[in-house]
């Protein structure tokens, strides 16, 4: 990543917000460190071999950071599980029993998450502070509209960004009461404009590392445009150290589009191969959409650092898409290849993928 003094993301020129630095195990965000990539498992927590397969999985796709679930003791068991077999820093969710991040302390967590309105009386959160402080365990404090303190919700009428904003504000006051310091912040909701500003008025009010996401975002496009629209603008604007996608889909699909989000905001370089295509109209004389779909899944495994052009015609070949590290244009049942902007050759329909893939593989 960039200097944070000389970050500039597109026509945005705010550089990143200056904050402290925290550890989860083995990864560091905030600072000038490189914005991680989280996603939680949704598998029964007894079934610990396919959980720990599901956390490979997630850390073979650019996971960073995986949380879990602790609704029981029993599940305590997945926790150190997971820490024997994998490489990423676990986080333990816990939400109502104090008693369990005590325990999910010492039974090996990164990092607990908590919200401390469903937590019970500031005694209960001082051990865990307590336990925390003792093996360095940061806390994040989730606050979102869901889980909002009755008195909030009474004095604005609603989970609006301004309740967030008190709610993370009372959480920040009640942790260094205790004079605890290691803590990562979030301020979510299912809205996309309630959850930037909300964000944005406590980036401008504290500097503890924030984690993004919008919560409760459900599945399909619409689910992916909301989190890409609310986390991007945070990122394009310096705000933001770590990201959840929070789908209702696979932790995987949560993983890659966090990755594409990092990507399209130029903050993430080890990406693969990016393909860029043309949406193809009247002019277009080959199927580009099944020649895209195919060479993006010829590419899945490539880890080129590339970006590969289909385009459908002259118009929106070569000239067009010149950054182009390789690609091809369209004609009648044939297509040129071109690296660069330079025309190689010229292949027949049938061999475009074949031909493609040759080239790149020469790259």
């Amino acid at each position: 990543m960039e200097d944070a003094s000389s970050n500039k993301f597109g026509s945005f020129t705010k550089v990143r917000r200056n904050c402290k630095v925290v550890g989860i195990g083995n990864v560091k965000i905030g600072g000038n460190n490189p914005i991680c990539v989280q996603s939680m498992l949704n598998i029964d927590t007894k079934d610990i071999g396919s959980n720990i397969n599901e956390a490979l999985s997630l850390q073979k796709l650019g996971c960073n950071i995986i949380r879990v679930a602790i609704p029981d003791k029993e599940s305590l068991n997945l926790l150190e599980k997971l820490k024997e077999n994998t490489n990423m820093p676990v986080v333990a969710d816990i939400h109502f029993d104090y008693k369990l991040a005590v325990e999910a302390v010492a039974a090996g967590a990164d990092k607990i998450r908590i919200n401390p309105g469903n937590i019970g009386s500031k005694q209960n959160i001082k051990k865990i502070v307590v336990t925390c402080q003792k093996k360095n365990i940061p806390i994040r404090v989730g606050i979102n509209s869901g889980s909002l303190e009755k008195d909030i919700l009474e004095k604005y009428g609603s989970p609006n960004s301004e309740a967030l904003f008190e709610s993370a504000l009372r959480s920040i006051e009640l942790f260094e009461s205790l004079d605890f310091y290691n803590l990562v912040l979030s301020v979510k909701s299912s809205d996309v404009m309630t959850s930037v500003k909300a964000y944005e008025m406590i980036a401008n009010a504290c500097e503890y590392p924030l984690h993004l996401g919008i919560t409760e975002t459900g599945n399909g496009n619409l689910a992916v445009v909301k989190s890409a629209v609310g986390i991007g603008t945070l990122l394009l604007n310096g705000i933001g150290d770590t990201i959840r996608v929070t789908l209702t889909d696979t932790p995987q699909k949560e993983v890659l589009c966090a990755r594409d989000i990092l990507y399209s905001v130029g903050l993430l370089k080890d990406y693969g191969p990016e393909v860029i295509a043309c949406p193809t109209c009247g002019r277009t004389k080959i199927d580009i959409i099944k020649i895209t779909k195919d060479v993006k899944k010829r590419l899945s495994g490539c880890k080129k650092n590339i970006k590969v052009a289909i385009m459908g015609c002259a118009v929106n070949g070569p000239g067009e898409a010149k950054e182009a590290d390789i690609g091809i244009a369209g004609g009648d049942g044939c297509a040129i290849i071109f690296k660069k902007g330079e025309i190689l050759k010229k292949v027949d329909e049938g061999s475009i993928i074949e031909s493609l893939i040759k080239e790149i593989e020469t790259i």
